[in-house]
């Protein structure tokens, strides 16, 4: 049985670790792993993009006067709501175009997962 020095600084006792010199690294924990690419956040964000811009068109159709306007009122909420559908799935359908062609600093670790 080994016994171990052990080294008392204040209230705090140290103890030297086994003698093992040599490091067992592999090359392998040091490479990062494929991003797997997540299909229903850029599924998700196609559908907002695409319904956003149906609703930003048929707003801006409706406020211009080229669709005959029977209900007025829901002119704005159509734009606000197409906005708010729209910049996200824009965004992150970017973010996916970006990291698909590897430009630099975009990866698909970048987009949220939905599981």
């Amino acid at each position: 049985m080994s016994r171990r020095k052990v080294t008392t600084y204040g209230r705090v006792a140290y103890q030297r670790l086994p003698g093992n010199d040599t490091v067992d690294f592999i090359d392998a924990q040091f490479e990062k792993p494929a991003a797997q690419i997540p299909w229903k956040s850029i599924v998700l964000a196609s559908v907002l993009c695409f319904g956003g811009t149906i609703l930003l068109l048929v707003g801006s159709l409706l406020v211009t006067g080229h669709i005959e306007a029977k209900y007025a009122d829901r002119t704005w909420p159509l734009l606000i709501l197409g906005s708010i559908m729209f910049l996200p799935g824009a965004y992150h359908i970017r973010i996916a175009y970006c990291a698909f062609r590897r430009y630099p600093g975009y990866s698909f670790d970048d987009i949220p997962e939905f599981d």
